[in-house]
């Protein structure tokens, strides 16, 4: 095997698991790509991405999005469509925290969790490590009313589960770390800032 076979082979091992990192995320800023993948400078990266043009599209928004087109889809098997859309910050934020918790293997994002008759709640992420489930929120622009119905819900469903359930919130502000910390009295939860995981 030739050395220019040999790069070929790894460009495109690469760019296989890039398409698999925006399967499973749907979407990833540049600067996630880059930390996720490995593909060092700014320079490189914005090189490697805009080399894969036939199979991710892209958008602004305070950096460059990118998502699987309709060739990505097609070569890594994805049945979701994704175009562009005013609820990025809600992914990214939340890949954001996928990427600070060391990319859980079991991570699963939108799970239903619940029990009959006393309600059911889409977690935005859900996985395992320890023996411990944890359930992942990301308030990003959420009223705080509808985080404590979910909280409210939550408290519920651990009360009847018989294996132990952590909440990981990620928000925005202190302001709202606070108020979410106040809310999740009682049951094992956690309140990160997006600031402090960047």
């Amino acid at each position: 095997m030739t050395v220019v076979m040999i790069q070929r082979l790894k460009r495109e091992q690469r760019e296989e698991q890039i398409l698999l990192s925006l399967k499973r995320c749907d979407y990833l800023s540049r600067s996630q790509i880059q930390h996720m993948h490995k593909l060092g400078s700014d320079r490189n990266a914005r090189k490697v991405l805009a080399n894969m043009s036939d199979y991710v599209s892209s958008f602004r928004d305070k950096e460059k999005v990118y998502y699987l087109n309709a060739g990505g889809r097609e070569r890594v098997e994805c049945n979701k469509v994704r175009k562009k859309s005013v609820q990025v910050g809600h992914y990214l934020m939340r890949n954001q925290l996928y990427i600070h918790l060391g990319q859980p293997n079991d991570w699963k994002n939108e799970v239903k969790l619940g029990f009959e008759g006393i309600g059911f709640i889409i977690a935005d992420s859900f996985y395992q490590k320890d023996n411990v489930f944890y359930a992942v929120e990301i308030d990003h622009t959420q009223k705080m009313l509808k985080n404590r119905s979910k909280i409210d819900k939550y408290k519920a469903i651990i009360k009847h589960a018989n294996f132990p359930i952590k909440i990981i919130w990620l928000t925005t502000t202190d302001y709202r770390k606070k108020q979410l910390e106040k809310l999740c009295d009682g049951v094992d939860a956690q309140v990160l800032l997006i600031d402090d995981i960047n």
